[in-house]
């Protein structure tokens, strides 16, 4: 009591007998010898006090742990989902390092390479690790302390753990299965149209499985260890059954169809091509030209050729064909792998079979019509051309004037030809063309076989009429001057729509039988009298 004064039980404030060191100031009533002592005894106090505090440091640094009743279990990382937790009778697959109270390892699952497997709560542990997984989630990671009583007790464990140890361990929890399980599916994304569904799938889905149901005891020998659940992340790319057909979708017909496709026929059409994720693979767009093929002929894969079947110009469809209608089990070796279903979203442009004949639609015809065109008349008409699809190619009102040909003179191909020479890129090969004709005016042709007539009897005298100098031969200025003229007079007429001077070469040639530049009288005849030559 004389080294540590304790406070006074007196009133500090009245100075009563028995103050206390906190007190402020001196006491009033202490004589000075009083105050002396006083002080020496606070020296005495705090020296004592000193020295005390040393003892107990001492003292608590080689006292012997304090035990534990229990295991003591630091949460050293917990995940943001633990989808489950630990239970008795789990099996669970974990990485440890065993350590005692001061850092020495004894043990260590990461220095064999492998975790440590066992069932949870079955007495394959120590007590104290059997009480501490239950409850741990897939990749938690705790520290665990364990006294000796539920560790190995006062026996330890050989040379490597001594008895009475308390024992530290660090443990991950990598797997945890039953065997009662099945597998678990968690679809996380279902897209927002699903016309059809695998019988135990979806599009985007987390499929879990035990080891039963897995790779077992002993894993896949390489990646897989024996043992372990299996956790898949899986999006379905595409399905199909071996006994599906082609399906046909999106459908868009034309209000107006006189025809569709028919085996055999030729067509032109443009597509899209993708997988059935949606994956892009090809197009005719992409090459700006359509995709020209006979159908029903085996040009094309089969589900293309029977999707085509039955289309109208200006159709458009989405045709999805399976592999066995597709590229099969090998794909293309590029693009389009294995197995896979195809999509194609179509557009067809136009289709002709070889067989067909030129189709004609009057649109109007005047009230009266004494005259129709024939063969040989020269007619002068506008048009509008375009494809099927109605993609304007020609016109002849862009040029303000006609288009004049014979009937029957084979000008309209070479013609046409001719007038289509710059814009080959207008008109893809093998389309089908749409003239649109207005018949402005006609002049009669001459009949068949014919490039001159009289339109007066013959003269008796022609020969000599056509020989203008009298020397008994007709040159090729006297024969031309003399037909010009006749057809001038209006006695004569050559065939409308062609250049009428190679028409009279022509005639002229016909009478120079023997090349030599002139005509003699005894070569001079007349078209009645010798049918083959275009002639008099």
């Amino acid at each position: 009591q004389d080294f540590c004064p304790s406070r006074s039980r007196g009133n500090q404030s009245t100075g009563e007998q028995g103050g206390s060191i906190y007190s402020y100031g001196p006491n009033p009533q202490l004589s000075p010898s009083s105050e002396n002592l006083s002080a020496e005894k606070m020296i005495q106090c705090v020296q004592a006090m000193l020295y005390l505090a040393v003892l107990v440091a001492f003292g608590a640094c080689s006292a012997p742990p304090v035990p534990l009743d229990d295991i003591f279990i630091e949460k050293t990382f917990v995940p943001e989902q633990c989808v489950r937790a630990v239970k008795v009778g789990d099996y669970v697959r974990y990485h440890y390092n065993g350590m005692f109270p001061d850092g020495k390892k004894f043990d260590s699952s990461y220095d064999r390479g492998s975790t440590y497997n066992v069932f949870v709560g079955k007495k394959q542990l120590i007590a104290g690790m059997d009480k501490a997984l239950v409850g741990m989630c897939v990749n938690e990671r705790s520290l665990i302390k364990i006294p000796p009583h539920l560790a190995y007790g006062k026996q330890g464990y050989g040379d490597i753990i001594p008895p009475d140890s308390i024992l530290h361990f660090d443990v991950l929890l990598l797997d945890v299965w039953n065997p009662e399980d099945g597998v678990q599916s968690n679809t996380y994304h279902m897209p927002s149209t699903c016309s059809r569904k695998v019988e135990v799938s979806d599009y985007k889905r987390i499929i879990t499985m035990p080891p039963s149901l897995g790779y077992g005891e002993n894993g896949d020998g390489s990646d897989i260890p024996g043992q372990a659940s299996l956790v898949f992340d899986v999006v379905l790319l595409d399905l199909h059954n071996p006994r599906d057909g082609i399906t046909v979708t999106n459908q868009i017909v034309p209000e107006s169809c006189t025809r569709k496709i028919a085996a055999g026929d030729f067509v032109r059409y443009h597509y899209n091509g993708s997988l059935l994720d949606g994956t892009f693979f090809d197009s005719s767009y992409s090459r700006n030209r359509t995709y020209d093929t006979y159908v029903g002929q085996g040009y094309v894969i089969a589900g293309m050729d029977e999707g085509l079947i039955g289309v109208c110009v200006g159709e458009k469809r989405t045709i999805t064909i399976p592999p066995h209608l597709g590229y099969g089990e090998e794909g293309t070796g590029s693009k389009i792998p294995g197995s896979a279903v195809l999509v194609f979203d179509i557009h067809i442009i136009d289709f002709h079979n070889p067989s067909d004949k030129t189709e004609i639609i009057v649109t109007h015809k005047p009230e009266e019509c004494d005259k129709q065109t024939k063969k040989g008349d020269f007619v002068k008409y506008h048009y509008n051309a375009s494809l099927m699809d109605g993609t304007s190619i020609d016109s002849t009102y862009n040029y303000a004037k006609t288009y004049n040909i014979v009937l029957g003179a084979n000008q309209v191909v070479p013609g046409m030809e001719d007038g289509l020479m710059d814009m080959s890129d207008e008109v893809p090969g093998s389309a089908v063309l749409v003239f649109d004709i207005e018949l402005v005016e006609m002049e009669e042709g001459l009949p068949e076989g014919y490039m001159f007539i009289w339109n007066d009897e013959v003269s008796p005298d022609l020969f000599t009429e056509m020989d203008a100098d009298q020397n008994k031969q007709v040159e090729p200025s006297e024969f031309t001057d003399y037909i010009m003229r006749q057809v001038n007079e209006g006695k004569g007429r050559l065939a409308p729509g062609f250049d009428p001077y190679r028409i009279i070469d022509n005639m002229f040639s016909n009478q120079d039988r023997d090349g030599d530049g002139k005509i003699t009288e005894a070569e001079f005849k007349l078209k009645a009298d010798e049918a083959p030559h275009d002639e008099l």
